[in-house]
């Protein structure tokens, strides 16, 4: 018997988005799992799933659920393994950006990260068949961890799949820094076996697949810097622009922090000889709420066409009164001798829940080929 579920917070973003487990969301991952286990008590399981659910944050949330999951699936793991796969359905032909109803299956993977490591085999099952409908990014770490051969092993064949979601598996679970993850101090040492993998994928297809690869080798550069240069020197010899695409996303995280070896990889390596003219900042004070536009002018003070990337660091003030440097990419360019080229950039200080702003004098650089010049300075007011 199929049946057709309904998620109730499909298509909408709740908000907190811890929202996404409530009672509705146990009683669809209770019914998806009945179909595959007529035993499951689907009452008790509500219960236990629901019990001080809505005293707690999105992941410990997905962990209680687990929990509850734990306590009335079979003891057996092999047997709960091979139900939780039987209870997925088929996999959404989605790109990337899944609606947020995949979060449902965050506890199952929560559930193959806790219990499965004695049962390789049968949870990298599960793994594989997860992150087709979520992700398994993440409760693939413990098993790189504590079985690392084989899972590298798995990977270099995942590698191949023909689902773009496994593809990407094998580069995202494998990012030495993942975000919201535990680290892999193995390959934030030797990062070799992930470059292996990233040799596979670095002209996959699928965009989804490319960005995951792009990002690895970011996590590899915080760490390796220097073998974040050497891969992507390689990598842009007789480079498609997608593969282009891919190293330039790679070394974003080292431009902004000014390495030098990321400007030579990409032909910045020279400093420029340049003046700036004619920054305005309008207006020059302005509301937390509103935004700023900069304007200024880059010229060329040499006797040779310049190579140039530019980019602004605006020094945004905290809370106790410093500063922290963002960093917001501009332009490249090619500039003769006696060339200008006249930029902009309109600076938001809307509140958001990445980023919030604070009164007092916000500094302001362009930075061309790693050096930066001063624009000047706007105000931000309460």
């Amino acid at each position: 018997m199929s049946i057709l579920f309904v998620f109730p917070f499909q298509n909408i973003m709740p908000e907190p988005l811890k929202e996404i487990f409530n009672p509705s969301a146990v009683s669809a991952i209770s019914d998806l799992v009945k179909q595959a286990y007529g035993a499951f008590d689907v009452r008790s399981f509500r219960r236990t799933a629901t019990a001080g659910l809505s005293d707690l944050e999105l992941l410990p949330r997905a962990k209680h659920i687990a929990a509850a999951l734990h306590r009335h699936l079979p003891s057996d793991v092999p047997t709960a393994l091979d139900i939780i796969v039987r209870a997925l359905p088929k996999p959404p032909e989605v790109e990337e950006n899944q609606e947020f109803s995949s979060f449902i299956y965050m506890p199952f993977t929560i559930y193959v990260a806790e219990h499965g490591l004695p049962h390789f085999d049968k949870a990298m099952h599960a793994n594989y068949e997860l992150t087709q409908r979520f992700t398994a990014e993440f409760s693939i770490r413990p098993y790189l961890i504590h079985h690392q051969e084989r899972t590298l092993e798995t990977l270099h064949e995942w590698a191949s799949d023909t689902s773009h979601h496994v593809r990407r598996l094998v580069s995202e679970g494998t990012r030495p820094r993942l975000p919201w993850a535990s680290r892999l101090p193995a390959f934030q040492k030797d990062p070799r076996p992930v470059l292996a993998l990233l040799e596979k994928l670095k002209d996959d297809p699928s965009l989804y697949v490319r960005r995951s690869v792009a990002n690895n080798l970011n996590d590899i550069g915080k760490d390796n810097p220097n073998v974040l240069f050497s891969t992507a020197k390689k990598w842009l010899k007789g480079a498609h622009p997608n593969r282009e695409w891919v190293v330039n996303h790679a070394l974003r995280s080292s431009i902004k922090r000014g390495e030098q070896g990321a400007f030579a990889v990409l032909g910045y390596d020279r400093p420029a000889s340049v003046k700036i003219l004619n920054t305005t900042f309008d207006p020059p004070a302005a509301k937390i709420g509103s935004n700023v536009r900069v304007s200024f002018t880059v010229k060329i003070t040499s006797k040779q066409t310049e190579a140039l990337l530019i980019d602004l660091s605006v020094h945004f003030v905290k809370s106790n009164g410093t500063a922290n440097a963002k960093v917001f990419k501009l332009t490249t360019a090619q500039l003769a001798p006696g060339e200008h080229i006249e930029l902009r950039k309109t600076i938001s200080l809307k509140q958001h829940t990445t980023r919030t702003h604070y009164p007092g004098v916000h500094r302001v650089d362009v930075v061309v080929n790693g050096r930066a010049f001063d624009l000047g300075a706007f105000v931000v007011t309460s």
